[in-house]
């Protein structure tokens, strides 16, 4: 499976929409999820690339978690941004990039993902909780390269 359009079928794009809201329901942070078929340069490196083209350095608090996907390299990041990297336990990301990897080795792409996007709800929600004053800084929409 190389190509992204056959990645999640669009009834299961909407399922992680609905995961994003659920997970930035109780926190100001915001999640992404960002999906493209491969990577010219290393991963990590994409993910951060993607995270500024998204512009989800620019929040308020610094709080954005982009979940980026290489499908056809099989290969995926989870990236905070500063504010989080400073509050998160150690091997946080760790912990949920392996409850989203045993997912995807069992074939469950759209349940890695939610998953993944809840766990860093979770800890968004401990950090950065929900104020009145907050609004939504980005989309909750799947992105794709």
């Amino acid at each position: 499976m190389s190509k992204v359009e056959d990645f999640l079928s669009a009834s299961e794009e909407q399922e992680i929409v609905a995961a994003i809201l659920k997970a930035e329901k109780n926190t100001s942070g915001e999640i992404r999820v960002h999906i493209e078929s491969q990577s010219k340069i290393e991963h990590f490196k994409r993910a951060q690339a993607v995270f500024h083209l998204l512009k989800m350095d620019n929040t308020k608090a610094e709080n954005g978690v982009l979940i980026y996907v290489a499908v056809a390299d099989k290969k995926f990041v989870i990236y905070g941004d500063k504010g989080i990297d400073k509050v998160v336990p150690p091997g946080f990301w760790d912990t949920t990039k392996d409850t989203m990897q045993a997912e995807f080795k069992a074939g469950n792409f759209k349940q890695g993902i939610i998953n993944g996007v809840l766990m860093a709800g979770k800890e968004l929600e401990t950090h950065f909780p929900w104020l009145h004053t907050d609004t939504n800084e980005l989309s909750n929409e799947i992105s794709k390269g």
